[in-house]
């Protein structure tokens, strides 16, 4: 069993989350540079949409009040990403009707933030990001060249509502969004044709794509919670050349830290 070293960001979402780790993902170069300062763990799980998310979300974070939570990492960044299956157009199994997909956001915020859950731990941060735009046009041409081929299963004026949704959400409970649905759609010039640069299916991220998600959420992260920006964080272990210029003292340079400044 390995041993609790640092803490840990918690990426959580569907399958746009769960791809973060594909080469060039955002969630790769996140642990890129959180590298020996905070864990960077995937929870990220494809085709879901908020309803089947809340009781996963609670198997994912231990109860304060156990006394093995003393010995678990911290979440300190809890990255919350739906929004792309709960958009599926009805009767589609995925979608979620606008008004409780708002109702589980807050609802999965309020895992970590609402003082009476028992999942309640102050030094977490929360960061909501909203689904990405889909380009309709990428998405059937995707779902035609199935075997069997498949009918259109998203839309885009509907993912932007959803995205919306999401933004109010974040204002209302006073949690910082990534607008992901517009940074997209403005570096798509703000064509639906366009957004083919940055989707591999019409739904999902690529390289490009993937590469404004990490250069958003790094920047909300510094704006929002500058506390916990990589920059701001020292590393848990010692590097090589203080312990190679102190070799009278290298066993107690050589222990654990914290990360942070408090």
């Amino acid at each position: 069993m390995a041993a609790n070293v640092q803490d840990a960001i918690m990426l959580f979402g569907d399958s746009l989350t769960q791809g973060g780790f594909e080469q060039n993902g955002f969630a790769a170069k996140l642990a890129h540079v959180y590298n020996r300062k905070m864990d960077v763990l995937n929870r990220g799980f494809s085709g879901y949409n908020t309803d089947w998310a809340i009781p996963v979300l609670e198997q994912c974070l231990a109860p304060t009040s156990t006394a093995a939570h003393a010995h678990l990492p911290a979440v300190r960044l809890l990255v919350i990403w739906f929004g792309a299956n709960d958009a599926a157009p009805p009767p589609k199994a995925q979608h979620v009707p606008l008004a409780r997909f708002r109702a589980n956001l807050e609802a999965i915020v309020g895992t970590v933030r609402a003082r009476e859950s028992p999942r309640f731990d102050a030094r977490t941060r929360v960061v909501l990001m909203t689904p990405p735009p889909v380009s309709t046009a990428q998405r059937g041409r995707a779902q035609r060249a199935k075997e069997p081929p498949r009918e259109l299963d998203r839309d885009f004026e509907m993912t932007r509502t959803y995205a919306e949704a999401v933004g109010a959400v974040g204002r209302e409970l006073g949690v910082p969004v990534v607008d992901l649905w517009g940074k997209l759609y403005e570096a798509a010039g703000r064509d639906e044709v366009g957004l083919e640069r940055f989707l591999t299916d019409g739904l999902h991220l690529n390289e490009d794509g993937y590469a404004i998600v990490f250069e958003e959420l790094v920047k909300t992260i510094k704006e929002s919670y500058p506390e916990y920006h990589h920059d701001n964080l020292r590393s848990v272990f010692a590097y090589f050349d203080t312990l190679a210029n102190n070799p009278d003292n290298y066993l107690e340079l050589a222990q654990k830290r914290s990360a942070f400044s408090e």
